[in-house]
């Protein structure tokens, strides 16, 4: 039986090289590339085309949710797993969208990290009962992505007119956009939208 081939990606280095210790410990693991950030998995992922991607979702670049759409929008026969310490559940509900076949936490156990591998490897899904439980109560993503875009750029402190020419937009777009989001999350102004749409997972 041949090894399940396996591509890292993760930011915070020390995190990247205990994970790829520990699954190096299992006889049936090849860990063939790391990354530490999205553009650089990717790469990786369209040159080796290992079995599975198992990937963090903020990066430097491309988040792994980026990375996942990419590779959903190839084609490609590499499996992406997220491997995060957050629990929101608009992440989960993106990763879901955009084909993740794996979504854990990092504070599961080894032995659970290991089993989703092979389970995903096998052409499961693996999912926490408790995070889908949470994305469910937490229903959808109500952000456009031009309102999405226009949240996190706001969330870098551009004005309107910054915003506008970052995204091709007129001001008076930008400003509908940003007034749009705040009103569909309840919130007061541009700023505390931001914070509910990244509290949720849906920046």
């Amino acid at each position: 039986m041949s090894a399940i081939r396996i591509v890292l990606a993760e930011d915070q280095t020390l995190v990247l090289g205990a994970i790829a210790a520990l699954l190096a410990l299992e006889p049936d693991f090849a860990i063939v590339g790391r990354a530490a950030d999205g553009d650089a998995a990717l790469a990786l992922v369209r040159t080796l085309q290992p079995d599975i991607l198992l990937t963090d979702i903020e990066m430097p670049g491309r988040t792994g949710l980026d990375c996942a759409q990419a590779l959903a929008a190839e084609r490609a026969r590499t499996s992406v797993m997220i491997v995060t310490t957050f629990a929101r559940p608009g992440y989960l509900a993106r990763a879901r969208a955009a084909g993740v076949r794996g979504y854990l936490l990092k504070d599961a156990p080894i032995e659970s990290l290991a089993a989703a591998i092979r389970t995903v490897a096998a052409g499961g899904r693996v999912i926490p009962a408790e995070l889908a439980a949470a994305a469910w109560e937490a229903g959808s993503d109500p952000l456009t992505d031009r309102e999405r875009d226009a949240l996190r750029l706001a969330e870098e402190g551009l004005s309107n007119k910054d915003i506008a020419s970052r995204l091709g937009l007129s001001p008076g777009t930008v400003r509908n956009y940003l007034s749009d989001a705040a009103a569909k999350l309840g919130a007061a102004n541009r700023i505390e939208a931001g914070r509910t749409a990244r509290a949720n997972g849906w920046l």
